[in-house]
């Protein structure tokens, strides 16, 4: 069969493009060089240092609790609908404790490293991924009271405010930099919402995307003001079968939360504590950490910096 020098031409270009764009969107990293606007410092200057985290028990104890001056961490096991559930009680006198990073310091696209990597980095108590921003084109990024991406994509946003309240908003409603004026400290934006009000906020067959029904899953949710609860569940395991959706909702309600919010799971659910990695993550069929691009963590002092 003869081919047109068109078709050929064209054939190829379009292989080409193809190849450029996954490269571009899954290997190539970009840093953004960042045209992040703090709005409203003076609502964060009010986060004063309230004392620096003593911990009083070794990494491998589970059930444990490291208190402090301004933070105190309870950590518990739980194992429910075949699977293993980590749930981190974090009670702080200050919501400048509830910190987050960045992957190498760097604001960009596949910029990655394990959770572990970017807690020990940032001298962490505890750690949890967070919502892997860096595989979105659009959702606010509001971190630390500084925005870095403002592009609504018309979905739940987690709102974390300075005062160490938490709020879910749609982002169609509010600009992010009305968001940090209003007090906003952390926002994310993978979602969905999984309690509001107390109430459970997901149905039983909801999912992300195209994701399976049972999946390893990391959440954040709110009990009281400045008292908060970050959990990740294992699964894709013999172990650990994995959450849904609904799932993991229920077992955050029961918990007594007020407010809750799906963060990246899958290969990404980890959480660190004391200096370890206390669930076991998966990545590529293993019992392994996947690179991610940011991390939600509770800082040994209120004041030191961070990647972010």
């Amino acid at each position: 069969m003869k081919h047109h020098p068109w078709t050929i031409c064209f054939s190829t270009a379009l292989i080409a493009f193809t190849v450029f764009l996954l490269l571009n969107t899954f290997v190539l990293r970009k840093s953004y060089d960042s045209n992040a606007t703090e709005v409203n410092t003076a609502a964060f200057s009010a986060l004063s240092d309230e004392g620096s985290v003593t911990q009083s028990l070794s990494a491998a104890d589970t059930d444990a609790e490291a208190a402090a001056d301004g933070v105190s961490v309870t950590l518990t096991e739980y194992y429910e609908n075949n699977t293993k559930i980590y749930v981190a009680d974090v009670v702080l006198s200050s919501a400048a404790y509830l910190k987050t990073a960045f992957a190498e310091d760097t604001y960009g696209r596949n910029v990655t490293a394990t959770t572990s990597a970017i807690a020990q980095a940032n001298n962490a108590l505890l750690a949890i991924n967070g919502d892997y921003y860096g595989v979105q084109e659009k959702g606010y990024v509001i971190r630390n009271g500084v925005v870095y991406r403002s592009s609504a994509r018309g979905a739940d946003v987690l709102c974390i405010y300075a005062d160490g309240t938490m709020e879910i908003v749609n982002d169609r409603d509010s600009s992010a930099e009305e968001l940090v004026q209003r007090g906003v400290w952390q926002a994310f934006c993978f979602g969905p919402a999984l309690v509001e009000d107390g109430a459970v906020s997901v149905g039983v067959g909801d999912e992300v995307g195209k994701a399976m029904a049972s999946n390893p899953r990391t959440a954040i949710g709110i009990i009281d003001t400045n008292h908060f609860v970050f959990v990740v569940s294992d699964g894709r395991t013999d172990e650990s079968e994995g959450l849904s959706l609904y799932e993991l909702a229920e077992f955050m309600q029961r918990l007594g939360v007020r407010t809750a919010y799906n963060l990246d799971g899958g290969g990404s659910s980890t959480m660190y504590y004391n200096g370890q990695v206390v669930n076991k993550p998966t990545a590529n069929g293993r019992i392994k950490e996947r690179g991610v691009s940011d991390i939600v963590y509770i800082a040994m002092s209120a004041s030191q910096s961070s990647a972010v």
